[in-house]
């Protein structure tokens, strides 16, 4: 056994080096290196340094609080590899279970075989990323030549990273720090005061939009009717065939159809605002909370502590699947309640219904794999939108909107018997 109780001395600084199984220090001599070995029952522990210039180094079972760990062929079979400030140029680094806390990792040809890998400032340069177990807290990843996982993971990286998702932590931890109420709660008003305050109006001018498109339908097949009178007798007197007709036809529809959309300020796209809000809104806020339920947020604890009844932890996923059960039922009924709104429904309607009530379905297992406060939310959500829909078929409100359309004035009464003669018969 070789006891390397003393220190090494190379041309860089005094290295103090203790329990180190199989390591080869390059000099800035001409000597090819130097070898230390000890045999593997002899154990190896800690190895503290603050520059390391190593051209193998394995069988470690831990190495920390280094500051530059560099020029590296490979690094392999470490335990724990953390506090090291640059990880550099090292060609292979594999066999880690855990590799936390390093400012920067750059320059490696191939890492694989991490158990976890956290707390990483920057990523970069990295030839081959395969079998990590975790990658987590890595606050950039970019330059993975091979694996395409790292291109998804810098995708996915950069969108939480984005100010749109800082922006709603920032109004998720003002609610909760200004109401003073338990995180479940808070997150609960917020989803409240943003459906309430942003979408309840879209849906609203939606539904504007929608009655006098609606209200034009009439209109337009009276002009389509007397244009197509007109477009035959010109094809009489210009000899037009009937494929030159039917484009004659649908060109002027087009024209006056629009015409009349600019007339009265109905254009159909105005009815796609609210999708083009709601939708960032949601992907804004569920990345906000996966972001606070990180284990290295600063308010982790705080979420840990914030739930209720079955979801005490609110960073932990929901294993008793209630939220997730819950989210899907909700969905399903408002896919359902939407169903109902169409007497004949066209073959794309059909296929399109059919396609969100499989996305319903699979949003269980989803609401099962994140943390709790965001299947909360997307409960939530999906509950106030729900309750939205029903305040918006009010007659009441279909006068103040004055909707051209014409509606029941009975709506939830006619709902519950179109359920009912649907599903209950």
């Amino acid at each position: 056994m070789l006891s390397v109780a003393g220190s090494l001395r190379t041309s860089v600084l005094q290295l103090p080096v203790r329990g180190v199984c199989s390591a080869t220090f390059n000099r800035k001599s001409s000597a090819p290196g130097h070898t230390c070995t000890a045999p593997p029952s002899a154990g190896c522990p800690a190895v503290c340094c603050h520059m390391l210039p190593v051209r193998t180094l394995s069988a470690v079972r831990g190495l920390s609080n280094v500051g530059t760990l560099s020029g590296a062929g490979t690094l392999s079979g470490v335990g724990t590899l953390s506090g090291v400030g640059t990880l550099s140029g090292v060609g292979t680094l594999s066999g880690v279970r855990r590799l936390s806390g390093v400012g920067r990792l750059s320059g490696v040809g191939r890492l694989s075989g991490v158990g976890r890998l956290s707390g990483v400032g920057r990523l970069s340069g990295v030839g081959r990323l395969s079998g990590v177990g975790t990658l987590s807290g890595v606050r950039r990843l970019s330059g993975g030549g091979h694996d395409d996982s790292a291109g998804a993971a810098g995708w996915y990286s950069s969108l939480s990273d984005s100010a749109p998702v800082h922006l709603s932590e920032h109004f998720l931890v003002s609610v909760q720090q200004m109401s003073g109420l338990p995180w479940w709660l808070s997150i609960v008003v917020a989803t409240l005061s943003v459906r309430t305050l942003i979408t309840l109006p879209l849906a609203a001018y939606q539904m504007v939009i929608i009655s006098k498109v609606e209200a034009l339908q009439a209109e337009i097949s009276e002009l389509a009717k007397r244009l197509r009178y007109e477009v035959s007798v010109r094809a009489r007197e210009r000899g037009w065939t009937e494929k030159e007709c039917r484009f004659q036809f649908k060109k002027n529809l087009r024209r006056i159809v629009s015409q009349l959309y600019v007339r009265d300020n109905c254009h159909p796209f105005k009815a796609s605002v609210l999708v083009w809000v709601q939708l960032p809104l949601w992907i804004s806020f569920s990345l906000a909370l996966r972001n606070l339920s990180l284990d290295q947020s600063a308010l982790h604890s705080d979420l840990a502590a914030g739930g209720a009844l079955w979801f005490s932890d609110l960073t932990s996923p929901d294993s008793t699947w209630i939220l997730p059960v819950c989210l899907g039922l909700i969905n399903l009924l408002i896919v359902e309640v939407f169903s109902l709104q169409r007497v004949n429904p066209s073959r794309l309607q059909k296929t399109v219904t059919n396609f969100i009530r499989a996305f319903s379905v699979l949003m269980i297992p989803i609401a099962a794999t994140v943390p709790s406060s965001m299947a909360l939310y997307w409960f939530t959500s999906s509950l106030v939108g729900f309750s939205h829909n029903l305040f918006l078929r009010s007659p009441t409100i279909h006068k103040i909107l004055k909707l051209r359309s014409h509606r029941s004035d009975s709506p939830y009464r006619d709902l519950l018997s179109a359920f009912i003669t649907k599903y209950c018969r």
